[in-house]
């Protein structure tokens, strides 16, 4: 099997299902964003220790926005349905437990910080505001297409745990964070 197709060489592209859709189409855009969102988490893993916590949780955190991706490309209307959800409450849980494990090995935040520092830091600010963008995206699709909830949940809540994990890995490393003070 070859990786190109040349279906999409005049600006359309196949839904799984079947449907030709423009690639500029909201839905193409939102999954995108899923897939740019997966390959920043996988630059963060390149800065981490292969054993750590860490690691572990971004792995499945990968593996979830891939299955995001799969069930955004899918076109309902021509794939049967399953009753398997994408995002569940203990995934959304399973930030949470998260976030809160790195936030109480953390100074209290009293004002808002820059992005930066150091290179996994920034790593995860980057990836922090591209979930934001695919959030939004997810939101906009949901005004056309049926959108499961716990979704666009999972992708605000991963959004703050990136947050989370760039404080944590800069004061692990040592670093100093920049306030922002007006």
């Amino acid at each position: 099997m070859k990786v190109y197709t040349k279906t999409g060489d005049k600006g359309k592209t196949s839904l799984y299902g079947g449907t030709r859709v423009d690639k500029f189409d909201t839905r193409l855009e939102a999954y995108g964003t899923i897939d740019e969102l997966n390959s920043c988490v996988g630059m963060i893993r390149c800065h981490l220790d292969a054993d750590s916590t860490e690691m572990n949780v971004l792995i499945e955190i990968q593996k979830k926005l891939f299955v995001i991706g799969g069930v955004l490309a899918t076109d309902k209307s021509k794939i049967e349905e399953t009753d398997q959800l994408v995002c569940k409450e203990e995934d959304i849980k399973f930030l949470e437990v998260e976030i809160d494990r790195m936030d109480d090995q953390l100074p209290q935040m009293n004002y808002f910080i820059l992005p930066g520092g150091e290179i996994t830091s920034s790593s995860c600010h980057i990836a922090r505001t591209v979930c934001r963008r695919a959030e939004r995206l997810v939101l906009k699709l949901s005004t056309s297409i049926e959108i499961e909830e716990n979704l666009t949940k999972y992708l605000n809540r991963l959004s703050d745990f990136l947050f989370v994990l760039a404080r944590y890995t800069a004061h692990l490393k040592g670093e100093t964070e920049t306030p922002w003070i007006p």
